[in-house]
């Protein structure tokens, strides 16, 4: 079968790396048709969306390329299943990462299999900085087979697991954000950017003339919603719930705010009428009071121990070494662009992981996703669902029991007998 025949959709957000992906297929000789998604409907509220200006840069790509353009609609299955999971996470004290959902749940689901039923794709192609271990050939040769869901996959049924691995240009890599999507949608799924530089891919665009790519700024808002004040646009969708700034030090209370949902661990606290800079170290979700310590390293910030929900293996199934040992090292990341982390996987018996620091990190959040990484190999992720106690809380606690023990010492010099 000739490589002209193969069939690839690919993904188009408006974006440079998009297009530059779709030009890159192209090249290869594949019949490329460009979709663009839109996952957000303007109408839901006041503020200013950029979806209609994506959706013709988009269209200005395909035909630039010469090739088929194509808009579905995912607004109901975002709101259903990204942006109701990222209000509930709010609601119950956590700060989500609705880009990884949104992954998982749109783009490497719906629109796969929408361009797989409906548009006869052979395989999917995203603008995403990463690569898995199949050769375009071997991807086009892969079967869907419906399987059954269950927790486990049969074992009787031999499959090499298809890896996730690091993008070339490491300060890109986007391997974090795709840490939950299924080795099914990974098996059809290629990354043109993978071997290259961002650099590179924009000298390319401006080789082709894509400059109405070229000028965008890189989009760092929520997934899809684009940048926006986020307090304005939450407290449309959240009622406000007033509760206290409570210092971690002595329990007194030195402010107010309007919702635990509007801070995360590290970041600064709104304290009017203080000189001094206060941080978020912890937020008690059915108090409403939200802890903070009076500077950016204070010892509160800092933990060494976290539990994960049921991890997502992206082969599916833990690695051997933690399926027979229980224990396995490994790096970890819990945001996109920070350095990777040396740590111990303890395996629960339930699906979940102990993960355990071999130094205490700052800001450690409930609802972020623990990423795990062996090498290059993205090997998939967990939320954060429980945290170990802070280096504070641990120095407070070996202060008192010094203290007792001086108290016990002094109690006991006094029942000794004069001499």
């Amino acid at each position: 079968m000739l490589a002209a025949a193969r069939r690839v959709v690919c993904a188009l957000s408006g974006g440079v790396d998009s297009a530059v992906a779709a030009l890159l297929l192209r090249r290869r000789g594949y019949q490329v048709t460009g979709v663009f998604m839109k996952n957000w409907d303007t109408l839901d509220e006041q503020g200013v969306c950029s979806a209609d200006k994506d959706c013709e840069d988009a269209y200005r790509v395909c035909q630039k390329l010469d090739i088929p353009f194509h808009q579905v609609s995912y607004v109901k299955e975002y709101w259903n299943e990204v942006f109701s999971y990222l209000l509930n996470e709010y609601e119950l004290g956590r700060t989500p990462n609705p880009d990884i959902m949104c992954n998982k749940h749109i783009k490497f689901n719906y629109f796969l299999r929408y361009a797989l039923d409906n548009l006869g794709a052979d395989a999917v192609a995203t603008g995403h900085y990463a690569r898995t271990s199949l050769e375009d050939e071997e991807i086009f040769q892969q079967k869907h087979i419906k399987r059954p869901q269950g927790l486990f996959r049969n074992r009787f049924e031999v499959r090499n697991a298809v890896k996730l691995l690091k993008g070339a240009d490491h300060l890109k890599d986007q391997t974090f954000f795709l840490s939950q999507i299924s080795q099914d949608s990974l098996r059809r799924t290629i990354f043109p950017l993978g071997g290259l530089t961002k650099d590179f891919v924009k000298k390319i665009a401006a080789e082709h003339g894509f400059h109405h790519v070229l000028k965008r700024k890189e989009s760092m808002g929520i997934c899809f919603i684009g940048e926006r004040n986020f307090e304005n646009f939450i407290l449309e969708y959240l009622e406000p719930r007033p509760g206290n700034f409570v210092s971690i030090e002595d329990n007194k209370v030195i402010g107010t705010h309007k919702g635990c949902f509007l801070y995360t661990i590290g970041q600064r606290a709104k304290l009017s009428g203080l000189s001094e800079a206060w941080f978020v170290v912890e937020k008690d979700a059915t108090s409403g009071n939200i802890f903070v310590a009076p500077s950016t390293d204070h010892p509160a910030l800092y933990r060494d121990l976290l539990r994960t929900n049921r991890v997502h293996w992206i082969a599916e199934e833990p690695p051997a070494e933690l399926i027979r040992d229980k224990m396995m090292e490994c790096t970890f990341r819990f945001q996109h662009q920070m350095a990777l982390v040396p740590c111990m996987l303890t395996l629960n018996q339930d699906g979940t992981v102990w993960v355990t620091l071999v130094k205490p990190m700052r800001a450690l959040t409930l609802g972020q996703f623990a990423v795990f990484y062996k090498g290059d190999e993205c090997l998939g992720s967990g939320k954060i669902m429980r945290l170990g106690p802070s280096v504070y809380t641990l120095q407070q606690g070996k202060s008192r029991e010094q203290d007792s023990r001086h108290v016990l010492a002094e109690e006991i010099k006094k029942l000794e007998p004069a001499t």
